[in-house]
């Protein structure tokens, strides 16, 4: 089922096309990885997926019942939100904000999809903690957190390992990886790491001022742009 579709979709930032020709869809339960050169466009297109950017033209159709509002969003941070002074039970809470409309409160089921959330993740501990206290793996892990108290289905992740040490880095994938085999989410990851989408990714979309690629993992690894790229980075395919 296509819960995302996308079609010949073109992209500015500040008056200037960045990319065009942009044709994919996010299936239900696929890991789609979107790599690329820096400014090629990759956080501008996740960006407008969520409604938070124009497009200069094309379409993108919501399938499946899929509510833009019901995606879950993992932002880069920037230093001024790493220290920012709220418990980590608050600052998962926050995710259910989308659900409260008009209402000045969160209700029984929304503190219980953030208990339950921070349970998934093992930090149930680190409840009434100072969010700016933690480390960066943590902080990735209550973030993550507030994004699936937002998400339906859908999960959209920007470089969310960018910063972290290696040991966290392997621990965030690993978490990512078992929300989509295990809990059948649909995530889309903006990421840098070669190695990395085309290891836990199931679909990649290579974009550039034009799109270079748009399929399976397996297909872009036989493919001329994948073979460039992944040797670029010292992948073993």
């Amino acid at each position: 089922m296509s819960l995302i579709s996308c079609k010949d979709l073109e992209l500015a930032y500040e008056g200037r096309c960045i990319a065009s020709g942009l044709n994919f869809q996010v299936e239900e339960g696929d890991y789609l990885c979107i790599v690329g050169e820096n400014g090629s466009g990759k956080s501008t297109l996740m960006k407008t997926l969520l409604g938070l950017k124009d497009y200069s033209r094309g379409i993108i159709t919501f399938g499946g019942g899929l509510r833009p509002d019901a995606i879950g969003y993992l932002p880069q941070q920037t230093e001024v939100q790493r220290d920012f002074p709220a418990s980590v039970n608050e600052v998962v809470l926050s995710g259910c904000l989308n659900r409260c409309g008009i209402r000045p409160y969160y209700n029984r089921q929304e503190k219980e999809a953030a208990s339950r959330n921070m349970e998934r993740l093992g930090i149930e501990a680190l409840a009434r903690r100072c969010y700016r206290e933690l480390s960066g793996g943590q902080q990735q892990r209550v973030l993550l957190a507030r994004a699936l108290c937002a998400a339906d289905r859908l999960l959209v992740l920007d470089e969310p390992v960018s910063g972290l040490d290696p040991h966290a880095t392997a621990d965030l994938y690993s978490l990512i990886e078992s929300l989509n085999k295990e809990d059948n989410m649909t995530i889309i990851m903006v990421s840098h790491d070669i190695g990395a989408a085309v290891r836990y990714g199931t679909k990649i979309l290579h974009v550039s001022s034009r799109p270079l690629f748009f399929g399976k993992t397996e297909a872009y690894l036989d493919s001329e742009v994948g073979k460039i790229y992944t040797a670029k980075a010292g992948v073993v395919s």
